[in-house]
């Protein structure tokens, strides 16, 4: 049977020849938590990248700024795959002809129509779905009884180039937060929970990941089901697109909550807050990290920007909701 994603990430880690980049070195935010009880609240939905996940940036790069990294990235993920058996051999390191590959799969793909969407995401496991396909056309192979179907390999591969661009941690308190959500909201008041995140189909996987290693107690289908993972790569929608969060109310709505019982949490005010806000939701600014927040205080007095509570820890969502 072919390794599910789960699977070939903890196959990864038996590897000795493969490093890692660290996440970064968290550097606190110059900022005062503003905490209030929100009683009316019965669903927290929560940001991943720079509010549950510590990675560079507080975003996660589909094109690193440092071309370095995006080059080692690329390298990595060339020769793990053997990709370069099926290059042109033209001057140059296979590399750059894969970056070259990469850049302009990425631009055909950022040029596609977006449905009326102001802000398109890009599904980076159809990326490389898209980038295979071109090597297959000059013989390229790939062991489908340890990968899956070609579907199946573009997540895979996917998933190690971000984990070799980008180290990803959980903030400190990250899995206390969502454990007392789910064992305060969730079983004791029938809430829900959920993640409302710009995110790729390893997203959840590298959260996963990361609350374990915390030492999560509880089974994460449970804390955080399926139904409740609006992730942008799904929606072809980024954040602070409405078509996010209208599809996250959606399904809220459908199980009885309405918009003004959510609280959305982020790190970013107009990203997270702002459309947040607009459709009726409670807000909460993660202000934890000085590298992942977006956030003035001039946006902060702002009444459509203006969070109805600051965090500068996850456990203190425990003075919040529940």
């Amino acid at each position: 049977m072919p390794l599910t994603l789960a699977e070939f990430a903890e196959h990864l880690d038996t590897r000795k020849d493969l490093a890692w980049p660290a996440p970064p070195e968290i550097r606190p935010a110059k900022a005062r938590a503003h905490l209030t009880r929100l009683s009316d609240v019965r669903v927290v939905t929560w940001s991943v990248y720079g509010t549950l996940l510590n990675i560079a940036g507080g975003e996660l790069y589909l094109v690193h700024p440092q071309d370095f990294m995006m080059d080692l990235a690329l390298d990595k993920t060339l020769q793990e795959f053997k990709m370069w058996k099926a290059m042109t051999r033209k001057p140059g390191q296979p590399s750059a002809q894969l970056r070259l590959m990469y850049n302009n799969v990425l631009s055909e793909l950022q040029f596609q129509p977006a449905n009326n969407e102001r802000h398109p995401e890009i599904d980076v496991a159809r990326l490389w779905e898209m980038i295979v396909k071109k090597l297959m056309s000059n013989e390229y192979t790939f062991n489908a009884s340890f990968y899956g179907s070609l579907d199946d390999y573009a997540r895979k591969i996917a998933y190690f180039f971000h984990a070799s661009l980008q180290g990803t941690c959980c903030y400190p308190g990250a899995s206390e937060a969502i454990e007392y959500v789910h064992e305060r909201l969730v079983v004791a008041q029938g809430g829900a929970q959920g993640l409302l995140a710009d995110g790729q189909c390893f997203t959840a996987l590298q959260l996963e990941r990361g609350l374990l290693e915390q030492g999560y107690a509880i089974e994460p289908a449970q804390t955080l089901p399926e139904h409740y993972r609006c992730l942008s790569y799904e929606i072809r929608g980024k954040k602070p697109s409405e078509r996010l969060f209208r599809e996250m109310l959606r399904r809220l709505k459908e199980q009885g909550y309405e918009a003004r019982e959510v609280l959305h949490i982020g790190s970013h005010l107009l990203h997270d807050v702002a459309p947040a806000r607009k459709l009726g939701m409670r807000t909460g600014l993660f202000a934890g990290d000085k590298a992942s927040l977006h956030a003035s205080g001039d946006l902060l007095k702002q009444p459509n920007s203006r969070p109805d509570v600051l965090l500068t820890d996850l456990r203190q969502i425990e003075e919040i909701v529940g």
